[in-house]
Parts: structure tokens; C-alpha cells; sequence
């Protein structure tokens, strides 16, 4: 006699099965989630250097087109910006000190009573350096913790970040500079 046998063949997924599949489907699905929020938050930080930048270059500019009253451009008061009220005047340093000033603060893209046009929070710095050279500088807000600007960039020092929270410190302060060299002519 010959023994029997039982084939069973297997029709469909289990239910363990079907739980381990959803279960590593949502914890791919949370990355990738969490990546696009990461990737939102660079994309912001990208373009608010590329609005300092611009700035940067456009005070760059007018200090070296009006070379001769370079000096004038000094922010001996503090920084221009964020939470002030910009200057004004007739002459082309304070014509130029105002314009700068609403710039930073976003005055270009204007929402009710909101300035949305420029970095968070945006300061701008003119000092002499000595011989004919300026150090122009802005900063403004991060949104992450990073670390905070070299002690020689001054510019919005301690006004980003109070004591106690993630941006203590001043890790929170973005600043980009340059230097303007004016020729005794």
C-alpha cells in the first residue's frame, strides 16, 4: 500500500503578514514625511541667505558708487532693520540708509500690516574698518539651531534667541558679510 499525501496548497496572505506589510509601509511613510519637513526648513534657510546676499551686495553697491561720502554710511546707532524706524532725509546716504533699512525689514512684499519680503527679523550693519575699508553685514533669524557667527561679526548679536531656549546663545543668528574697499583717490 502506498502512503497518502496531503498537499495543502496556500491561497491568499495571512494576517501577520499583511501587519508586518503595513508596518514597515508607515514607517516609510514617516521618514519620508519627516524628510519633506527637513527639506521645507532648507528651503527656507536657501532662501533667506539668498535675500541677505542680495542685500548685502545691493549696500555693497551703494556704498562704491558714492565712495567720496563713504564714511557717512556708518551705522553708529546700531543695526538698520528689524524693529526700528528706518531713517529718512534728503541726502543720499540717508536716502540710501532708509532704503536699505525697508529692505530689510521686507518692505517689498507687504501683507496687511506685515512685512513679508525679507528674512526673519533682518539687520544690517556699516563699520569702518580702518584705511578706506567697511565690513557690511546682515543678519537675521534662523529656524534651526546651528552655531552661532564668528565673535567678529557683531551685527544683531544677543537680539536672536533669549536665555533658556534652543536659539540661546546666538545659534540661531545667520549673518553674511563682505568688505568694501575705498581707494583714497
Amino acid at each position: 500500500m502506498q502512503p497518502i499525501y496531503f498537499v495543502r496548497i496556500q491561497r491568499g496572505l495571512t494576517l501577520i503578514e499583511v501587519l508586518v506589510t503595513i508596518l514597515i509601509l508607515s514607517i516609510g511613510l514617516l521618514g519620508m514625511a519627516g524628510l519633506q519637513s527637513r527639506l521645507q526648513m532648507s528651503e527656507v534657510e536657501a532662501y533667506q541667505r539668498a535675500q541677505a546676499l542680495l542685500l548685502l551686495n545691493d549696500m555693497a553697491n551703494r556704498i562704491a558708487t558714492n565712495r567720496n561720502a563713504a564714511a557717512s554710511y556708518l551705522t553708529t546707532t546700531g543695526p538698520l532693520g528689524a524693529g526700528m524706524t528706518c531713517p529718512t532725509g534728503t541726502s543720499t546716504q540717508q536716502r540710501d540708509a532708509g532704503e536699505w533699512c525697508n529692505a530689510l525689514q521686507g518692505a517689498g512684499e507687504v501683507s496687511g500690516s506685515s512685512k513679508l519680503g525679507a528674512m526673519l527679523g533682518g539687520r544690517g550693519c556699516v563699520e569702518s574698518l580702518g584705511g578706506g575699508q567697511y565690513l557690511i553685514t546682515v543678519a537675521w533669524q534662523g529656524l534651526t539651531p546651528l552655531s552661532a557667527p564668528p565673535t567678529g561679526v557683531s551685527c544683531g548679536a544677543g537680539s536672536y534667541g533669549p536665555a533658556g531656549t534652543a536659539c540661546a546663545n546666538d545659534v540661531c543668528r545667520r549673518a553674511v558679510t563682505t568688505i568694501v574697499r575705498v581707494a583714497a583717490l
